[in-house]
């Protein structure tokens, strides 16, 4: 019995995204889990794969994302029972510890087969429990996105009540980090230059909200908002366009968390500013897999739900990515089915 798949036949392009029939994968041998897929969520990082910036194989089966529920556990599986909703692992073969996974070659819907299609039979431990009450769709957002949020200001940055973030843009991650850090009882101030969008923004809980539009020198006005203290966080998703000002605007001590490379990829660093301001300005691409459980189980308690501007369906897809490539949407690009 086949199933629906969506593939990029390569170069990759989104005119070259297209339905393709699969075979429906068996049932799990020892160790692994057959899940029903229903969601995924669009980040960056597929947007790279869909288009042909990052190369993948021809016929390779997009996404990064994905959660549903199991259907079947395999011998020795102790973790999951059928019926249980689950969500998968960005870095299937990181559990735990520092990491040591230098590329995308075993990241779903680039180096291996992702999320869009309707089953998977992998092993368990390229899945964690989705958190309570979720439905699939606000699960799907949880793998890339809100884990990068979580692991740069709770697992790196120590993230603690009366911390200042700074969050810049108001897509997936930097969302989820205003959602995380108000959780967490931290001050937010985020940017956007879109004024209806810091308005959403403030009705999540953003303290300060700035319009890089109107205030170009947006660094200098965070500094002004921290009476000249600076931030605690900066969750950098910009990249060289962005970086010197997010170097002005941290605390002495502080922690810029670069995440994203949205304004290209190498540019000048104000070295002697990084270097006064005594910041760590780390580097990150998602997480661990015990990184997502802990994530998973704050989640449980109920404090937050993720935002999702607008839903596609499965053979959808391409759409979705030409919605995103307009830069228009406010928290996280669903896909259902």
């Amino acid at each position: 019995m086949a199933m629906k798949a969506m593939v990029v036949r390569a170069p990759g392009g989104l005119d070259r995204i297209e339905c393709a029939e699969r075979p429906n994968p068996g049932p799990p041998g020892p160790g692994a889990i057959r899940v029903a897929l229903h969601a995924s969520s669009l980040n960056f990082h597929d947007l790279g794969v869909a288009t042909g910036k990052m190369r993948a194989a021809d016929g390779r089966v997009l996404m990064a994302d994905g959660a549903g529920v199991v259907e079947a556990v395999g011998e020795g599986v102790t973790e999951f029972a059928p019926g249980d909703n689950v969500v998968s692992c960005f870095f299937p073969d990181w559990q735990d510890g520092a990491p040591t996974i230098p590329d995308f070659s075993r990241t779903p819907g680039d180096g291996i087969d992702g999320f869009a299609q309707e089953f998977v039979t992998l092993p368990a431990t390229a899945f964690t429990h989705a958190p309570r009450g979720f439905t699939h769709l606000e699960a799907a957002t949880l793998t890339t996105a809100g884990l990068t949020a979580w692991r740069a200001l709770v697992e790196d940055g120590g993230l603690k009540p009366g911390d200042t973030v700074l969050a810049l843009g108001t897509g997936g991650v930097s969302i989820f980090a205003l959602q995380i850090a108000k959780m967490a009882g931290a001050r937010v101030i985020i940017t956007s230059s879109s004024g209806e969008k810091l308005e959403r923004a403030r009705d999540l809980g953003a303290d300060e909200t700035i319009n890089y539009r109107e205030t170009p020198e947006w660094g200098a006005r965070v500094r002004e908002l921290t009476g000249g203290r600076g931030v605690d966080h900066v969750v950098e998703v910009g990249g060289p366009g962005t970086l010197p000002q997010s170097i002005q605007t941290v605390r002495v001590g502080g922690h810029i968390h670069l995440i994203g490379v949205l304004t290209g990829i190498g540019g000048e660093v104000p070295t002697a500013l990084l270097m006064a301001r005594q910041a760590r300005l780390q580097g990150l691409i998602v997480g661990s897999r015990r990184q997502q459980r802990d994530f998973v189980r704050a989640l449980d308690g109920g404090g937050l739900r993720p935002v999702i501007d607008r839903v596609f369906g499965l053979e959808e897809l391409a759409d979705a990515f030409r919605y995103e490539e307009g830069a228009g949407h406010f928290g996280k690009i669903g896909v259902e089915w």
